[in-house]
C-alpha cells in the first residue's frame, strides 16, 4: 500500500462542488488533469481529492511532486520513488515502473506538470497503456494533450463569497498567532485615519476590509495567503490601502508580459508582496531560488550569504520570509531539523530578480561548491556514529545534489567527477542506482582521465553496476578501477578497488578468489579495520569469503570481532552485513534462535539507512531462521514480506550462492511443518502487507 501524501497542516477551505466532481471523475476516468493558473489552488485541491480517494484504490495513492525538477532527467526516478520502486536492475526505468505497477490498482498524482508537459504526456501514455488498474490525477497550467484526458478547470474561490473570506481570515489568524476562527478585525484598523466606512473603500476596517482584499485579489488562494501574511505584520486596513496604491500600477506593468488576466493578477500580487519585503529579504528571496529542492538554514547560509547579506542575518531573514508566506517551513523526518521550501510560482518570480541582479552563475557556483563540501563531509562521516544520519541527509539533499551535478558537468567537469564519486555509494545503497549510473558515466566521460577522483568514481560505478546484476560489465569496470588505483598509488583507492573485485567474485561464487584479493590488499596496507572505509569493507569481504568456503568458526570469530568495533563506533552498514553472515553461520550450526536475533539486528540497521535491497536479504534469512525454529506459518509470513521488498528493487531473490540452499531447505521445512495450504496463505498475507507494516511485524520477536 502506497501512502506518501504530503501533510496539509494549513487546512482546506471550500471547493465542495469541485471535490464532488473529482470523486465522480476518479471513479469513471483514468486521466484527470486539473488545469489553472499558478496559485489558484490546484495542488491543494488534488491533495484533498487524493486523500478522500484512498479507500477506492486497493494499492493506495502515490504523490509525485514535479515542481523541483529542472528538465525531465529525474522524472522517472521521482515517479518511481513515489510508487515505492527502487529498481536495482539495468532495465529501462519506464519498463521497470510499468512492470511494478502492472497488477496494482493505484492512483498516481503528478503535481506541477506544466514545465514537463511533453515528457509527462509520454510517460502517462505508456503507463495507462500497460497498467489497467492505474488512474492518474495531474495538475498543470496546461493540458497534457492525451486523448483519454478529462480536463477540470480550477477557478479561484468566488471573490465575494464566504470561502475566500474564510481562507483570508484563517491565514491572517495564523500569521498573527491567533486561535483559529479569530476575527479579521482583531487589530486597531479603525484607528487608521484612512478608514472611512464601507462599500468599495480599501481603507475600511475589519471584516469589510478583508472582504475588499478578497475582491481585489479575485479570490486567488495564493494571493490571499500572501496578503494575509502581510496583514499579520501590519493590519488589514494598511494592506488594503497599499494594495489600492500600487496594485493598478503593478497590474499595468505585468499586463504587457503576462497573460491571461488571472495569471497576471497572481504575478502582480507576488510583485506587490515582493515590494513590501525589505531589500535584504528580497535579495535572499532571489538567491534562494537556486535551491530546486528543500534546504536547511546551514545550506542557505553557505549559498546565499555575501555582500550586504551577512551569514548571521540568514536565520532571522528566513523566519521573516516564512512569516510572509514566501517560504514554507517544516520539521524534517528523522530529526534532521527545520527545512524550508519555496512554491514554484514564488520561485519563478524570485528567479526573474536573480537574473536582473546578474547573480545566476555566481549563486549556482556557490550552491555547487556547498554541496560538494556537503558530499565530502558525508563521505568522511560514513565510518562512524553519524553514518545513518548522513544517509538521511544525502536522501533529503537528493534534488539539490542533482542540481549541483548538472551545473558542474557544464562548468567544472573535474569537480562533477569528485562530487558524484563521493555520493555514488550512498545512492547505490538507497535505491538511486539509475541516477548514480547516469551521472557517474557522464562525469567519467567529461572529467580527467586519471587521478584519485576518477578511481573513486570507477569504484562507485562498479558497485552500482554490480548491484544491478551485470557482473561481466562490472568486472570490466573493476579492472579499470584497479589499474587507476595502481597509477594513483594511494592505499584507500587500492583497498576500494579490491573490495569491488572481491564483491564481484563473491557474487559469482568464487569465494577463494575473493578472499585472496581482499587479504592481499589488506596485507599491502597494514592497519586497523576501522582506519578507513575501504579497509573495513575488505575485511567484510573476507568474512563473506570464509563463510562461502565453509570455514565457519574462523568466519564467526572474525565477524564477531568486527561487529564489536562497529557497535562501539555506531556504524550501521557493515554491522548489518556482519549480522547477515552471523545469521547464516548460526543456521549452518543449527542455532535458529541466534540466527533470528542476528537477522533482526541486520534489519534494524538496514531500516535505519533506508536500504531496501539489504532489508529484502534480511527478511529472507529471518524467515529461514523462523522456519528452522519450527514456526512454519510465521516463516511464510516473513518470506511473503521479503518477496514484497524484492519486488520493490526489481530483482528475484538475490544474494551470495550459499543463501539459495538455505532458502530452499528452510522453505521445505516450513511447508512440511504446517502444510502447503497454511504456508501459502501466510505467504500471501505477508506479500499483501504494506512495506512498513510487514517490516514492523517481522522485527517483533515471538513471545513465549
Amino acid at each position: 500500500m502506497v501512502g506518501n501524501l504530503p501533510e496539509d497542516s494549513a487546512g482546506f477551505v471550500g471547493r465542495k462542488r469541485e471535490l464532488s466532481g473529482l470523486k465522480r471523475a476518479l471513479a469513471q476516468d483514468r486521466l484527470i488533469t486539473l488545469v489553472g493558473s499558478g496559485g489558484v489552488g490546484k495542488s491543494r485541491l488534488a491533495l484533498r481529492a487524493a486523500r478522500q480517494a484512498v479507500p477506492a484504490f486497493r494499492d493506495g495513492v502515490a504523490w509525485a511532486d514535479l515542481s523541483s525538477l529542472h528538465g525531465d532527467r529525474l522524472l522517472l526516478a521521482t515517479v518511481s520513488d513515489a510508487c515505492d520502486l527502487w529498481d536495482h536492475t539495468p532495465r529501462m526505468p519506464v519498463d521497470a515502473l510499468c512492470e511494478w505497477l502492472a497488477e496494482k490498482k493505484i492512483l498516481l498524482v503528478l503535481d506541477s506538470c506544466e514545465h514537463l508537459v511533453a515528457p509527462c504526456r509520454a510517460l502517462v501514455g505508456d503507463l495507462l497503456t500497460v497498467v489497467p488498474g492505474l488512474t492518474v490525477l495531474a495538475t498543470s497550467r496546461e493540458p497534457l494533450g492525451l486523448a483519454a484526458e478529462r480536463l477540470t478547470e480550477v477557478e479561484p474561490l468566488r471573490a465575494d463569497g464566504p470561502d475566500a473570506l474564510e481562507l483570508f481570515t484563517r491565514r491572517l489568524a495564523a500569521a498573527r498567532g491567533d486561535e483559529p476562527g479569530a476575527a479579521a478585525d482583531g487589530r486597531t484598523e479603525a484607528a487608521d485615519g484612512r478608514a472611512e466606512g464601507a462599500g468599495g473603500d480599501p481603507g475600511v476596517a475589519g471584516s469589510a476590509g478583508a472582504a475588499w482584499i478578497c475582491r481585489r485579489l479575485e479570490g486567488i488562494p495564493l494571493a490571499l495567503e500572501l496578503a494575509a501574511a502581510q496583514a499579520g505584520r501590519t493590519s488589514v486596513a494598511e494592506v488594503a490601502v497599499r494594495l489600492d496604491d500600487r496594485f493598478d500600477v503593478l497590474l499595468a506593468d505585468a499586463g504587457a508580459r503576462v497573460k491571461p488576466d488571472r495569471h497576471r493578477a497572481m504575478r502582480t500580487t507576488i510583485g506587490w508582496s515582493h515590494e513590501l519585503c525589505a531589500p535584504l529579504e528580497r535579495l535572499l528571496w532571489a538567491r534562494l531560488t537556486v535551491f530546486r529542492g528543500d534546504f536547511d538554514e546551514m545550506s542557505a547560509r553557505a549559498v546565499c550569504a555575501g555582500g550586504p547579506l551577512g551569514a548571521e542575518m540568514i536565520g532571522p531573514l528566513l523566519d521573516r520570509l516564512v512569516d510572509v508566506s514566501v517560504l514554507k517551513a517544516y520539521k524534517a523526518m528523522g530529526g534532521t531539523g527545520i527545512r524550508y521550501r519555496m512554491l514554484d510560482t514564488i520561485r519563478e518570480y524570485g528567479g526573474l530578480w536573480l537574473r536582473e541582479l546578474a547573480e545566476e552563475n555566481a549563486v549556482a557556483d556557490r550552491h555547487a561548491e556547498h554541496f560538494l563540501e556537503f558530499a565530502r563531509r558525508a563521505a568522511d562521516g560514513w565510518l562512524g556514529s553519524e553514518q545513518a544520519h548522513w544517509y538521511r541527509m544525502v536522501g533529503e539533499a537528493h534534488t539539490n545534489l542533482c542540481t549541483a551535478l548538472d551545473h558542474l558537468l557544464i562548468s567544472a567537469p573535474a569537480r562533477a567527477l569528485r562530487l558524484v564519486g563521493l555520493i555514488g555509494f550512498f545512492w547505490s545503497c538507497c535505491g538511486h542506482l539509475h541516477e548514480a549510473r547516469d551521472y557517474l558515466g557522464q562525469a567519467l566521460d567529461a572529467g580527467p582521465d586519471s587521478g584519485p577522483d576518477r578511481t573513486r568514481a570507477l569504484w562507485a560505478l562498479g558497485v552500482t553496476v554490480t548491484l544491478q546484476g551485470e557482473y561481466e560489465r562490472a568486472q570490466r569496470i573493476s579492472d579499470a578501477c584497479t589499474l587507476s588505483a595502481a597509477r594513483d598509488a594511494e592505499p584507500e583507492g587500492t583497498l576500494e578497488a579490491a573490495y569491488l573485485s572481491g564483491l564481484i567474485a563473491l557474487l559469482k561464487g568464487r569465494a577463494a578468489e575473493a578472499d585472496r584479493m581482499a587479504a592481499d590488499a589488506l596485507d599491502a596496507a597494514p592497519g586497523s579495520p576501522f582506519d578507513s572505509p575501504g579497509r573495513l569493507r575488505c575485511h567484510l569481504v573476507r568474512v563473506f569469503a570464509l563463510t562461502g568456503l565453509g570455514r565457519l568458526p574462523e568466519a564467526r570469530k572474525r565477524a564477531l570481532w568486527l561487529r564489536r568495533g562497529c557497535v562501539d563506533r555506531g556504524e550501521s552498514w557493515t554491522r548489518a552485513y556482519l549480522d547477515y553472515q552471523l545469521c547464516l553461520i548460526a543456521l549452518f550450526a543449527g542455532e535458529p534462535l541466534d540466527a533470528a536475533e542476528h537477522a533482526r539486528a541486520m534489519l534494524a540497521c538496514k531500516q535505519g539507512i533506508g536500504d531496501s535491497f539489504g532489508i529484502a536479504l534480511g527478511l529472507d534469512v529471518l524467515a529461514a531462521a523462523v522456519a528452522a525454529a519450527g514456526d512454519g506459518e510465521r516463516a511464510g509470513l516473513v518470506y511473503g514480506t521479503g518477496q514484497a521488498f524484492w519486488s520493490t528493487v526489481g530483482h528475484p531473490q538475490r544474494g551470495t550462492p550459499e543463501l539459495a540452499g538455505v532458502r530452499e531447505q528452510c522453505e521445505r521445512a516450513a511447508r512440511d511443518g504446517v502444510g502447503d495450504a497454511v504456508y501459502e496463505a501466510a505467504f500471501r498475507r505477508g506479500a499483501g502487507l504494506d512495506l512498513d507494516t510487514g517490516l514492523k511485524a517481522a522485527l517483533v520477536p515471538p513471545t513465549g
